[in-house]
């Protein structure tokens, strides 16, 4: 069994271990596109276009309520009145704009991927952490990083 396959498997261990199911799937479909006889191609495509794939994905997912009827003017109108709701507006703007960051260093580095990956399941497994994915844990990155550099 070569190395990428070892590490795969202690992803696969950690990640039953610390329940996190979105890195057991994760791992799971690696090893089979691994062992699929196609992985050359299909690994170069998920490393090069999988980001903003998963990008697109949790966007389609947090617009859904709006194509469901949950979520229109008179919810998005009626919630901006309340001190909370605004917290939650420029949240949302700054996490975008730190995750921006992220794309930048994942697509730069992407050797950070390893490192951020095994600070997620460090805080799942022995924090009670909840795994959001790397991009928002790669934008804090580059964010420390770019201030590091500053000074």
């Amino acid at each position: 069994m070569n190395e990428s396959v070892l590490f795969l498997l202690a992803l696969l261990a950690l990640g039953l271990l610390s329940k996190n199911e979105s890195l057991v799937i994760a791992v799971a479909v690696l090893l089979a596109v691994k062992w699929s006889g196609f992985s050359e191609p299909l690994l170069s495509i998920l490393q090069s276009k999988g980001i903003h794939w998963g990008v697109t994905v949790i966007t389609i997912a947090v617009l859904a309520p709006i194509a469901a009827g949950h979520i229109g003017w008179k919810e998005l109108v009626g919630s901006l009145q309340s001190l909370s709701a605004w917290i939650a507006l420029l949240s949302g703007i700054l996490v975008a704009l730190i995750a921006k960051g992220g794309v930048t260093l994942l697509a730069s580095d992407p050797q950070m991927t390893a490192a951020l990956a095994f600070g997620t399941i460090i805080a799942v497994a022995l924090f009670h952490g909840v795994a959001v994915g790397p991009l928002i844990g790669a934008g804090i990155a580059y964010a420390v990083i770019k201030m590091v550099e500053y000074f």
